[in-house]
């Protein structure tokens, strides 16, 4: 919170410091303005350019050293990999049945997309009508 304070503190005496003049000092008067305003800025600014930031204490971290472990073990070698078994997939519906065809699903939707494709039932054979007799 005091860095704060003093941060916008310090920004106003700036603002204050460069805006213009209202009134129009010459000669002596303007050089005794200008000294006077550098001098407050130089008094109220001291503090942060007079002492360089790195002469303020920093704690000190001591490197940090781990010893090593006492003791080494080798992972297990097994004779052959352990099997499992593939996952079987889900049963899908691949065919809907409707009276006059069928809806048939194609694909595996992995390395080939699904695709639904309708194949109609075929035609009805035509009525067998009596051969006339003579």
């Amino acid at each position: 919170m005091k860095k704060k304070v003093v941060a916008v503190a310090l920004l106003g005496s700036m603002l204050i410091a460069l805006a213009p003049l209202t009134a129009h000092a010459h000669g002596a008067a303007a050089a005794a303005l200008a000294l006077g305003a550098f001098a407050t800025f130089g008094l109220l600014t001291a503090p942060f350019w007079a002492y360089p930031a790195y002469a303020y204490p920093r704690p000190y971290y001591p490197p940090a050293y781990y010893s090593a472990p006492a003791y080494y073990s080798a992972p297990p070698v097994y004779s052959t990999a352990p099997a499992f078994a593939a996952p079987q997939a889900p049963a899908i519906q691949r065919e809907v049945v409707y009276p006059h065809g069928r809806h048939v699903l194609y694909g595996d939707g992995v390395t080939t997309a699904y695709q639904w494709v309708w194949v109609p039932n075929p035609p009805p054979p035509p009525a067998s009508t009596p051969s006339p007799t003579r």
